[in-house]
């Protein structure tokens, strides 16, 4: 037996004839151990290796200790403490140096740290023990344990539900079956997993954060774990859309960090990590603020984001923006000058800048100022290469790097080919339709995507990754929904008018790329991404243009949706004929009156 909600996770561990049980909350834990009847009931802690310290107090009937073990990402003073309460006493107690086992060794710091405690159970004894971590200091800990107050394991499961019902049951669908509802709020749930909160509540009550950037401990708030290549995209969008009020906490956050580093990350794990592309930082930033996000630092974040247009992190240089002395001088990233996957850089930044530009308009900045953004908006087309319909890397002297192969993946593209990135011009889709000729020239490249089979060249990575193996498992021609590049390209068929088409291959995804079972996802999920573009695709439009004022209608997938939004407001969306095969949209009634938009 296993049971695993968000909320409650039991298994029996059948070896030693053991039932676990647990519930958190947002930094503390209560564990149920039952136990069968044994003179010597154990609990093993492992405080990891890479640098550890562990401490038996006995006469607290405690353990504490902290792990330096960490993957990157952190300062050296980096520590995660912990506070182990048990509520019964020990009657054994040993700690483990680098796997030497040491009884009745209270203390150790080592490499590799670790702690035995015993006790003699009776036959279905239950003991509990109260855990509480902090990246602070014992003192934090033991003040995250005020979290689990006196609730018995019962009460903190049933506040666990409820919380968790409170966020999801803001979106209410009807009129599906059950593995759809299943899959949709498993989506809904990984969209709101991600950034990680990590900042902490002191003793006065106050936010307080240990800065993985600088390694003080400041005040305000901090999140991370999260990767903006990926979550840009609808991620942040939904979270303005549903949850602003966390967003803003999380766009304070992203001031501190510019404050605590000099740049925005854009791959926080926790701290800057060398990971992906993009400056897209600058996307979140603007879609907040355009969206009505208020009452936070937004001319510290204006400052942040024009730094990152004209600077790189001088260890992480997927901060800021790498190339930006080629980017500003000729418009692109040369594919020659030594730099992996330019012409993605280029059509990133691109898109970047008019994030900036609407922002700065938003705030009544001069134009003098911002003037130069909106001019490098259009640098994507100085990589449109008229004779391939395609994007296409481009040298340093202005000609375009050769042989081209579009179906490559990586070399001037990330995770992805030059089918998948040409339509990375979320914020001028009808100057991409202009450069293909027009609508039709437009339709037939779209449609070539899904006609191409799913043939590629993996020559730059030396193998197949397993984004393209994925695209091969999909069968959807040469359309790579499990990476997240081409995600928004369905919603475009709405801007050379042929809408019906984005909304067939929206109903394709949905129904064959997303299931309630363990292998339902068709890739990465990465950081709530894929899960969000499934909950604004159910619920019939996603935001093409993440800084804009417009959502993209795609086709309702259940039959009524209710969304319930922070004011109060609610958006009720009906499609009561709605069907697999019933899936287009002949018309539209809004607030009972005809939309013709």
């Amino acid at each position: 037996g296993e049971v695993a909600t968000p909320y409650y996770y039991k298994v029996y561990l059948a070896e030693h004839d053991i039932v676990t049980e647990m519930t958190p909350t947002e930094r503390a834990v209560l564990f149920r151990f039952t136990f069968p009847e044994n003179d010597h009931s154990y609990v093993v802690v492992d405080a990891f290796d890479k640098g550890s310290y562990i401490k038996i107090l006995p006469e607290e009937n405690k353990i504490i200790g902290y792990t330096t073990r960490n993957s990157g990402g952190v300062p050296e003073n980096f520590k995660n403490y912990f506070i182990i309460e048990f509520n019964k006493p020990f009657t054994y107690k040993a700690t483990v140096e680098n796997g030497n086992l040491q009884e009745n060794v209270a203390e150790q710091m080592t490499d590799h740290a670790g702690a035995i405690i015993g006790f003699k159970t009776r036959k279905g004894e239950q003991v509990n023990a109260r855990i509480a971590s902090s990246f602070i200091s014992f003192e934090q800990a033991a003040a995250n344990m005020n979290e689990l107050g006196k609730d018995n394991i019962e009460q903190l499961a049933q506040k666990g539900k409820d919380a968790w019902n409170q966020v999801l049951g803001k979106i209410e669908v009807e009129g599906g079956n059950l593995d759809q509802y299943r899959t949709f709020y498993s989506c809904l749930y990984r969209s709101v997993l991600f950034p990680r909160s990590f900042y902490e509540i002191d003793a006065k009550g106050d936010i307080v954060h240990y800065s993985p950037y600088n390694g003080e401990v400041l005040p305000g708030y901090m999140f991370t774990d999260t990767g903006f290549w990926d979550t840009f995209r609808c991620l942040f969008p939904f979270l303005n859309l549903m949850y602003p009020s966390m967003n803003m906490k999380m766009q304070e956050g992203l001031v501190n960090t510019y404050k605590e580093s000099g740049f925005l990350p854009e791959w926080a794990s926790p701290g800057h990590r060398g990971c992906m592309v993009g400056n897209n930082s600058a996307s979140v930033v603007a879609d907040a603020y355009l969206k009505g996000l208020k009452g936070y630092d937004i001319e510290t974040l204006w400052e942040a984001v024009k730094h990152g247009a004209n600077a790189v992190h001088p260890q992480v240089s997927s901060t800021g923006r790498l190339g930006y002395d080629y980017y500003n001088k000729l418009g692109y990233v040369p594919y020659n000058v030594g730099i992996n996957e330019n012409a993605a850089r280029t059509l990133e930044y691109a898109y970047n800048d008019w994030c900036i530009y609407q922002l700065g308009k938003a705030l009544n900045k001069p134009k003098k100022e911002i003037e130069i953004f909106a001019k490098r908006a259009m640098n994507y087309k100085n990589l449109y290469d008229p004779e391939h319909k395609l994007m296409r890397g481009k040298n340093e002297d202005g000609k375009f790097q050769s042989p081209f192969n579009p179906l490559k993946w990586g070399d001037a593209f990330t995770e992805g080919n030059s089918w998948h990135y040409t339509w990375s011009v979320f914020h001028d889709p009808q100057g991409l339709i202009d450069l293909m000729g027009g609508k039709d020239g437009f339709n037939q490249m779209m449609d070539s995507v899904f006609i191409l089979p799913p043939v590629f060249d993996d020559s730059y990575y030396g193998g197949v990754i397993h984004e393209i193996r994925e695209m091969q498992i999909m069968n959807m021609g040469n359309y790579a929904h499990g990476n997240q590049p081409i995600q928004h390209m369905l919603y475009m068929y709405n801007y050379s008018g042929q809408p019906w088409k984005a909304q067939h291959w929206i109903r394709e995804v949905m129904d064959k790329l997303y299931t309630p079972a363990p292998d339902g996802y068709c890739g990465d999920e990465d950081n709530g991404q894929t899960s969000a573009w499934y909950v604004f695709t159910a619920l019939g439009f996603y935001p093409v243009c993440p800084g804009s004022n417009e959502y993209v209608m795609g086709a309702p997938y259940f039959k009524k949706a209710t969304i319930t939004l922070e004011n109060g407001k609610k958006l009720e969306i009906s499609a009561p004929k709605n069907s697999d095969a019933n899936r287009y949209i002949r018309s539209l009634n809004y607030n009972g009156k005809n939309y013709t938009k």
